[in-house]
């Protein structure tokens, strides 16, 4: 190669580059992705607890967004999908241990029953969670055990456990649909140890409220029948025992930061207006209480239309893996994933296999209703979920959150998605989960 054409070759190689910075910061607007993040994250949201006055206005706020970069509401004329349940939640309980009382927050009340009464009854069962358990697994297996129990949680968990009451007590969701019949009840017990006897009992309430996701569309150019859903859950966990003079949970990371991604989003496709497929634009409600508003939602749509699903789940902090990289549950479900990091490949953005598997985060998420149906649903984090402090606390604020982080994450799904969005690549079908 002469000196000539070798000059000309790296003057293409860098306005090549050149090329593709500049359309990567063309995406997202760093401002912005701030604005929405201080408005979602803020004191007077009131931690966005489900049937909240503060889920109200942040759903107010969302759907203000979608109309203003020019999305069609998805039904009836309204960005709201509305719904109702059933929520239990208890009103009397007592619990007494070898004759001793327990005090009332020192108690957890998972149950759908209108009110028990046991005396040392002979089929509940006496779990215990021990110091060194692992304290959130052994919790979760204790609520999907299939039989009544007391579980007993040694004082060492005690802040945990705390966390946990405080959003827990909230109540239980019956949703449309789902059986009424009472499920087995579980009570948690802060302890030192496990009793020789016991006596509980409880009350519960029973109300009929109305929950709502926030749902905006554009339609496909040339495959309007197809689907590609880009997700985030705008509820959290509300308000908690005070921590100092601070007892509101702002949820920021979790899930303002998946939020501004998916408002972020719907800005770019929407400016760019080159999309085959249908895009939905989704902000579920009522993640946080058992993903109540993404079950709702897909019963409210024909699986098989879906394409694929993003969900966007607490990208304020890097991943393990580093600056500009994302983790992927269930990424070996689908080729979702794979598809993305071809479409990513000339820039510094990389998607990870969950490196996180006891965790069981493919089916934690909004992702998970969809893709037991058999859809390419995944969601996309970078959240170090076994290190994070912040993490369902008054603590998770905007001051925790590395914005950067957000910004190169929202870059990285918007350029990973650029074919199936344009209906050139179709992901492979998740195995339908078997009930």
């Amino acid at each position: 190669m002469n000196v000539f054409n070798h000059c000309i070759w790296i003057a293409v190689l860098l306005l090549t580059g050149c090329t593709v910075r500049q359309s990567s910061d063309r995406i997202v607007d760093t401002a912005e992705v701030k604005r929405i993040l201080n408005t979602l994250a803020a004191d007077d949201m009131e931690g966005r607890a489900a049937f909240s006055s503060g889920i109200e206005r942040a759903a107010d706020f969302i759907a203000t967004e979608f109309d203003k970069i020019g999305l069609q509401p998805y039904a009836q004329d309204d960005y709201r999908q509305t719904f109702h349940v059933s929520r239990i939640r208890p009103t009397t309980w007592e619990v007494a241990f070898d004759g001793a009382d327990i005090p009332l927050e020192h108690v957890i009340i998972s149950s759908n029953s209108p009110g028990i009464n046991w005396n040392d009854e002979p089929g509940v069962s006496l779990i215990q969670i021990q110091a060194g358990d692992d304290f959130a697994q052994r919790f979760r297996d204790a609520s999907v055990g299939g039989k009544d129990a007391i579980v007993v949680v040694d004082t060492s968990f005690a802040s945990l456990f705390e966390r946990y009451r405080g959003f827990l007590m909230q109540g239980r969701i019956n949703q449309p649909g789902q059986p009424s019949q009472p499920t087995p009840s579980v009570v948690y017990v802060l302890a030192n140890q496990a009793p020789k006897s016991f006596r509980v009992s409880f009350t519960n309430q029973i109300e009929e409220l109305p929950l709502f996701n926030v749902v905006g569309m554009l339609p496909g150019k040339s495959k309007p029948g197809e689907y590609v859903i880009f997700s985030a859950h705008y509820d959290h966990i509300g308000i908690l025992q005070p921590v100092g003079q601070d007892s509101i949970a702002n949820g920021a990371d979790d899930d303002a930061s998946g939020v501004s991604a998916v408002i972020s989003l719907a800005n770019y496709y929407k400016r760019l207006n080159n999309n085959e497929r249908s895009l939905l634009f989704v902000a579920f409600t009522a993640e946080e209480i058992g993903l109540v508003g993404s079950n709702y939602f897909s019963k409210q749509l024909h699986a098989d239309s879906v394409v694929a699903m993003i969900n966007i789940e607490m990208i304020g902090k890097d991943s393990k893996f580093g600056p500009n990289s994302l983790y992927v549950t269930g990424y070996n479900q689908s080729n979702l994933a794979q598809i993305m990091q071809q479409n990513v490949q000339n820039t510094a953005f990389t998607f990870h296999p969950d490196p996180y598997p006891t965790q069981n985060l493919f089916y934690r998420s909004d992702n998970a209703s969809l893709a037991a149906l058999g859809v390419p649903a995944h969601t996309f984090a970078t959240v170090q979920i076994d290190k994070d402090g912040y993490y369902h606390t008054v603590d998770d604020e905007i001051e925790t959150l590395d914005i950067d982080n957000i910004v190169s994450s929202i870059k990285a799904i918007a350029i990973g998605a650029k074919s199936i969005v344009a209906g050139k690549d179709t992901p492979t079908r998740v195995p339908k989960l078997k009930r």
